[in-house]
């Protein structure tokens, strides 16, 4: 019988199998650490992977990126057999970025980096995030994002007044003068970006001119089979690579953490 954790001898992603077995070992060393005194309040797992272009579909099919709890359930099935006592409702997110966080443990024959987050230990990164108008007349056809911005906000104007009398600056502002049939349906207080420190990832939150029975925000997501539909200001969304972004009817930004460059790379 093959054993999945015996002494990888792998110098690079040869294949599709080799590189979840690695990732499998590695995160089963990381949950043995844990375990020694922070096993119980271990809240979720970070797989940071920082391929280049060429070896990205590999990265992809090994954690099975088609079906995200298919490779949670495996690393679940691991803690099981080995009796490692993790608490249920952990989580689990997959980030492809330019560069892993210093916080996490790299993999030494892998483009890849784990960081166990704990009660006490959540990873203190910072991130430039990219969006892209796929559909829809913006200020912008690209824009860069940083974790330092703060709240960023999405909407249809770039200065407007809100129903409470107050003016909103929208970062990302849909032309409010456009014939664009997909700028109608977007509000002037749509929606916001914010970075989430302990998670290590962008959110995105509903305004109030985004929740029914107003415009809507629906996330289509290569992780998540069917729509994410958002329906409250107050539980956002984690924005993972390649996320499309649908404000209103038919107005489309997609979210990536890697440049146009580094995609091609």
């Amino acid at each position: 019988m093959f054993d999945l954790f015996k002494k990888n001898e792998n110098n690079g992603p040869k294949d599709v199998k080799a590189v979840r077995d690695t990732l499998l070992r590695f995160i089963k060393q990381e949950f043995q650490k844990a375990e020694g005194g922070e096993g119980r309040n271990i809240k979720g797992i970070n797989i940071f992977i920082g391929c280049n272009g060429t070896e990205k579909h590999i990265y992809e099919a090994a954690v099975y990126t088609e079906e995200p709890d298919r490779f949670k359930n495996e690393i679940q099935r691991i803690a099981d057999d080995y009796a490692l006592d993790i608490p249920e409702g952990w989580e689990m997110d997959v980030d492809f970025v330019d560069e892993c966080p210093p916080e996490a443990s790299k993999i030494d024959s892998l483009n890849a980096a784990i960081f166990i987050r704990t009660k006490e230990n959540t990873i203190q990164r910072s991130a430039i995030g990219y969006l892209r108008v796929l559909n829809g007349e913006s200020e912008k056809q690209k824009y860069q994002i940083k974790s330092s911005e703060g709240k960023i906000n999405i909407g249809r104007g770039k200065n407007v007044q809100v129903e409470d009398g107050f003016f909103r600056l929208n970062q990302i502002a849909f032309d409010a003068e456009s014939v664009n049939r997909s700028n109608k349906y977007v509000s002037r207080q749509h929606a916001h970006i914010e970075w989430n420190k302990d998670n290590g990832c962008f959110m995105l939150f509903a305004d109030e001119g985004g929740v029914p029975p107003r415009n809507k925000i629906k996330v289509r997501s290569a992780l998540i089979e069917n729509l994410v539909k958002l329906h409250s200001v107050s539980i956002g969304h984690k924005l993972a690579e390649g996320d499309q972004v649908i404000l209103g009817e038919s107005a489309v930004l997609e979210f990536s953490y890697r440049s146009e460059e580094n995609k091609n790379g």
